[in-house]
C-alpha cells in the first residue's frame, strides 16, 4: 500500500493520487483528490467522472464459446465436473487486456484429467490474460476438451440474446467494464464566501488497467464529448415524420479545419483532437497510448518519433503526413530538431 500526505493548494487547481494498492491480480484500488474547488464544483465533477468511469471506458472480454461436443448450454459432459453453463460463467470472469478492435479468435485444447485455467487459453497476438489462474473447468477423466473462443472490445454490459446461437456456439454476457466501482466524496473547508471543497475519487478496477489509467481515460472521454459545444456553430436538427426521431449532423474534423481557415485568429491547435481525423482506429489508439491526443501533440513529434511508437508502421506515418499536408500544408520533420 502506498499513502501520501494530502497537501491542498489555495492557488491553483491540482490533483494527486493519495492512496494506491493492489488487492489481487483482478482488483486494483486508487484514491485521488482534486482541489481547491469552489462550492458546488466537486459534486458536478464527481458525478460526471463516476458515470464516465463506469460507462465510457472500453474493455476486452470473451463474448462467445463453441465446442462440438456440447448439445446445449445446460447440458453436462461425462468427465467434466462443471456443467456447460458453469464453464461459460467461468469464461465470463476472465479479464483480458488489449487495445485491439474487431473480433478476435482464441482457443482452448487440453486433455484430462487436469484443472483447466485461463493459462490454457491460446490468445491472439496483443491480447494479454490478466490472471492466468482463473479456473475454467475440472477434467476428471482422460478426455479432450476443445473450445473455440471469440474475443471483442466494447464498453458497458451487453447481455446475450436467447436466440443468438450460431453453429453450436453459445454467447456469453459481455462485461466490457474495466472499472468495477467508483465513488466520490467531498470535504469542505473555510467559512462564508471563502468556503472551498476537496473532491475525493475512489476507483476500483479489474486489473486490465490501473485506477490512474482509468481516470485519464474517463477524463479524455468527457472532454471529447464536450468539445463540439466549444467550437461548433449551432446547426438545425432535421426532424422526420416521427417527432421522436431526429438526426444530428456529424461534426467532423473538416469542419474544424474550415473554421481555422475562415477565422484569422484561428482555433488553438490543442483544441483539435486526433479522434476527429480520418485516422483508422488502430493508428488512433497507438497515438493515444503515446499521449498524443491533439494536433498540437502530434506536431511536437518528428517522423522518427512516430516510428518509435509500439505497433506503428511506415504506412501509418505516411497516412498522417498525407492528412497534415492535405488540410494544413505542413509536414512533420524527419528527425527531431
Amino acid at each position: 500500500m502506498v499513502r501520501e500526505e494530502v497537501a491542498v493548494s489555495t492557488r491553483t487547481l491540482q490533483w494527486k493520487c493519495v492512496e494506491s494498492r493492489t488487492d489481487s491480480k483482478r482488483l486494483y484500488y486508487g484514491r485521488f483528490i482534486l482541489a481547491p474547488l469552489m462550492k458546488g464544483q466537486a459534486d458536478t465533477i464527481g458525478i460526471a467522472m463516476r458515470r464516465a468511469l463506469l460507462g465510457e471506458i472500453e474493455g476486452t472480454c470473451i463474448t462467445r464459446a463453441k465446442s462440438e461436443k456440447v448439445p446445449h448450454e445446460y447440458s453436462t459432459i461425462v468427465g467434466i465436473e462443471e456443467s456447460v453453463h458453469a464453464i461459460l460463467m467461468n469464461l465470463k470472469e476472465i479479464v483480458l487486456r488489449s487495445h485491439l478492435y474487431g473480433t478476435r479468435d482464441a482457443s482452448i485444447c487440453v486433455r484430462g484429467p487436469r484443472y483447466v485455467t485461463a493459462q490454457d487459453i491460446i490468445p491472439p497476438p496483443s491480447v494479454e490474460i490478466v490472471d492466468t489462474t482463473q479456473h475454467i473447468a475440472s477434467l476428471t477423466e482422460p478426455i479432450d476438451l476443445c473450445i473455440e473462443l471469440q474475443i471483442e472490445r466494447d464498453r458497458g454490459y451487453r447481455m446475450k440474446t436467447p436466440n443468438n446461437y450460431q453453429d453450436g456456439s453459445y454467447p456469453i454476457d459481455a462485461v466490457s467494464m474495466p472499472v468495477r466501482n467508483a465513488n466520490h466524496s467531498i470535504h469542505s473547508y473555510g467559512n462564508g464566501n471563502e468556503k472551498q471543497e476537496i473532491l475525493f475519487l475512489e476507483i476500483w478496477t479489474n486489473g486490465s488497467l490501473t485506477p490512474k489509467e482509468a481516470l485519464h481515460e474517463a477524463s479524455r472521454n468527457l472532454i471529447d464529448l464536450f468539445i463540439p459545444f466549444l467550437h461548433a456553430e449551432e446547426q438545425d436538427i432535421n426532424l422526420e415524420d416521427n417527432p421522436n426521431r431526429f438526426t444530428v449532423p456529424f461534426f467532423t474534423f473538416h469542419d474544424r479545419l474550415a473554421n481555422i481557415r475562415k477565422n484569422k485568429k484561428g482555433i488553438a491547435l490543442k483544441c483539435i483532437f486526433i479522434d476527429q481525423s480520418e485516422l483508422p482506429p488502430r493508428t488512433y489508439n497507438c497515438l493515444k497510448r503515446s499521449n498524443i491526443h491533439t494536433l498540437l501533440d502530434l506536431l511536437s513529434n518528428s517522423q522518427e518519433d512516430l516510428m518509435r511508437i509500439e505497433h506503428f508502421r511506415i504506412e501509418d506515418v505516411k497516412q498522417i503526413l498525407d492528412i497534415l499536408q492535405k488540410h494544413f500544408t505542413i509536414d512533420l520533420p524527419k528527425n527531431k530538431l
